[in-house]
């Protein structure tokens, strides 16, 4: 834990804040040395760090117990509701909680003894963590219970910037995933708002995971703490894979590794360029308006578009565009969507999950990694290379 060198210090500074009863108490020492009263009472004697009544303590602060004259025999930290805190106790005298305490919460300590006569001992001390001055707030990715697709990765977007190796490092020891079939995974920093998750190589299909972050009391920068704990559990469906060819025109669809529609499409013309590079299905929407506003070009088209399945940020859609169907299967007429006739959109709409894997070649423009959940536009070791922690998890 980060503060467990200093907490083994004030342990041996930290004066008794409660004591346990019994006859001969804990005694006072006078100068002379041996056989004063508190070096002969076989009576336990406890103290707490933090001192009870203390206020304003760091979440992840451990929790100290020092015994005189006695063996340490218990500790136990509850909230004010009763809640156990888990945790686990030292040979230095210090129980550290798996996780951090929450912020603005108020905790009491239980210490028990047993003294050299034999005779139990028990202390408590009450203290309050700190409000932060700050507040981290998060988001995730996929939806809790979402069937998704071979190539999603879990996302972590943060409402603040966190800049520091140490305090991203404190974040990925945060996040626990569990699998069902472990394979190897590793967290990436995408920006510095979000991290994300993802497999080595695409999901297993039938795959069960759950994350959970644990980021109540995680200290992410000066002043900064997170504050709740989040959790989300999603299956990995069916294998969907495209790949779409702008020198065939076409696009081929596999499902679990077989063939099961081939899809005359039109890509970007020149100019317009669309993405190469393996994407993923981000989102999808029945109808939406494409303008060309939103990629700077006020003016040059303004249409309404049916069986939209998004694959970048900056507005890389597969969808229906009854317009082209003329130059689909043989030019690339498109502002850099991929067009189909409106049957193969709304066959392909159907058919497709979040996180599909959607794979563009034979153009001339190289996909961006961060233009949506770009997880796959990375090798393994450029990946890698984005974790603070530098080491893959499970596996």
């Amino acid at each position: 834990m980060r503060n467990g060198t200093t907490i083994a210090a004030a342990l041996l500074l930290a004066a008794a804040c409660t004591s346990g009863g019994g006859a001969g108490g804990d005694g006072g020492t006078r100068p002379g040395g041996a056989g004063t009263p508190a070096e002969q009472s076989p009576v336990a004697g406890l103290s707490i760090t933090p001192a009870d009544g203390a206020t304003k303590v760091p979440p992840d602060t451990g929790v100290g117990v020092k015994v005189a004259r006695g063996e340490l025999t218990g500790v136990s930290v509850a909230d004010a509701k009763g809640r156990q805190v888990r945790g686990t106790l030292a040979a230095d005298g210090t129980w550290r909680p798996r996780w951090p305490l929450r912020p603005s919460t108020r905790y009491t300590v239980s210490a028990e003894a047993k003294g050299a006569d034999g005779r139990p001992v028990t202390a408590t001390a009450t203290f309050t963590t700190l409000k932060p001055k700050r507040v981290l707030e998060t988001g995730m990715s996929p939806l809790d219970g979402e069937r998704v697709g071979v190539g999603m990765p879990v996302q972590l977007l943060l409402s603040q910037p966190v800049t520091a190796k140490a305090d991203r490092a404190r974040i990925e020891r945060a996040l626990v995933v569990r699998m069902s079939k472990p394979v190897e995974g590793a967290w990436s920093w995408v920006s510095e708002r979000e991290v994300q998750f993802r497999p080595r190589a695409y999901w297993p299909v039938g795959q069960k995971v759950t994350v959970e972050a644990h980021l109540a009391g995680l200290r992410a920068g000066e002043g900064l703490w997170g504050t709740k704990d989040r959790s989300l559990s999603f299956t990995v469906g069916p294998s969907h894979i495209t790949k779409v060819s702008a020198s065939t025109h076409r696009a081929v669809v596999r499902a679990d590794g077989e063939v099961v529609r081939t899809i005359p499409v039109s890509l970007g013309k020149p100019g317009d360029d669309s993405y190469s590079g393996v994407m993923i299905a981000q989102e999808k929407s029945a109808t939406t308006i494409m303008d060309s506003a939103t990629v700077g070009k006020p003016g040059e088209y303004r249409i309404r578009t049916k069986w939209n399945v998004r694959m970048t940020y900056s507005g890389t859609f597969f969808h229906a565009a009854p317009w082209s169907t003329g130059a689909q299967g043989s030019r690339n007429v498109s502002h850099g969507c991929v067009n189909a006739s409106p049957e193969d959109a709304r066959w392909f709409y159907d058919f497709t999950q979040r996180g599909d894997i959607i794979e563009v070649t034979g153009t001339s423009r190289k996909l961006r990694f961060g233009n949506g959940p770009t997880p796959w536009a990375k090798s393994w070791e450029d990946w890698l290379a984005g974790s603070a922690l530098g080491e893959p998890v499970g596996g």
